[in-house]
């Protein structure tokens, strides 16, 4: 019992670890900092990541400024992305404490690269700083219940595949089931829905290798391929003799490996040149 708990804790930790680094890591999470007007901090949160056929709103909260007695302007300095188009200035307006502006909605895969400038009259402060820009890129909509399916899948995937791999690192009982079971949720999860996802959000099933060079198929593949052979090595496996358990053991470490890199390089991105959608970071 204290060995099963043991590993299934383990497994619990590292499956945590490895979705909250994927969140962070992946081209939707928000640009995160404060700005600085004369020793105040104003924390924001600007968006990375649209709706086709919809505005993106970029905001502000800087009531804690107007509390203080301090008058706050801003205004999103933005541009397409890939492009050399000249830079366009959005300026933002009040709500209720909040400066707010839409962005312009984008084709699927359109990307938007913006900064926000905020004054109080004497001082500036730009998010993101040193020059560096949030880019904003736009998708249809998924169906939740497709993505609730695919997203759970792919944890559950995550949680079996480090399971069966402590199992084959222990010589544990479980490592036939659990080798089968996260098969299974990669194959589902990844190579069924994940196609699925794309193709509502971007209009496209696959563009991993050969059509294109998208690491998220091509590393889900991978994974998949992984632990098709611990399976097929795995399939003599019993109590007591657990064969394959090596390849179990490694298939694990594949898939660390693959949940390592961040999300979505060289996913879909819009080509305002041509009107064909390319792979790009």
């Amino acid at each position: 019992m204290k060995r099963i708990f043991a590993l299934w804790s383990v497994a619990f930790v590292l499956t945590v670890a490895f979705l909250v680094w994927q969140k962070m890591s992946g081209p939707t999470y928000p640009v995160r900092g404060s700005f600085a007007l004369n020793g105040l901090e104003i924390p924001a949160r600007l968006n990375r990541s649209g709706i086709i056929g919809a505005d993106m709103p970029v905001k502000v909260d800087v009531s804690a400024a107007l509390e203080a007695g301090r008058e706050v302007s801003g205004k999103v300095i933005w541009r397409r992305y890939p492009t050399d188009d000249p830079w366009q200035t959005l300026p933002m307006t009040l709500h209720d404490g909040v400066l707010e502006a839409d962005l312009p909605r984008q084709p699927m895969a359109g990307k938007l690269e913006y900064r926000v400038e905020l004054s109080d009259g004497t001082h500036t402060s730009v998010l993101p700083a040193n020059g560096e820009h949030a880019v904003a890129r736009f998708k249809g909509h998924v169906p939740a219940l497709i993505l609730v399916f695919h997203v759970t899948l792919l944890v559950l995937g995550f949680l079996f595949s480090t399971a069966a791999g402590l199992e084959g690192l222990t010589g544990g009982p479980g490592l036939k089931t659990l080798s089968r079971l996260a098969l299974g949720c990669l194959v589902v999860g990844g190579l069924v829905l994940g196609p699925i996802v794309q193709k509502y959000a971007f209009d496209a099933f696959w563009t991993g290798w050969p059509l294109g060079q998208d690491w998220t198929d091509n590393k889900l593949a991978v994974g998949a391929l992984l632990w098709l052979l611990a399976v097929w090595r795995t399939r003599d496996a019993v109590p007591g003799r657990p064969r394959g358990r090596w390849f179990a053991f490694l298939a694990m470490m594949g898939i660390f490996v693959i949940f390592a890199i961040p999300h979505s390089i060289h996913g879909s991105t819009y080509d305002y040149a041509t009107g064909e959608h390319i792979q790009r970071m």
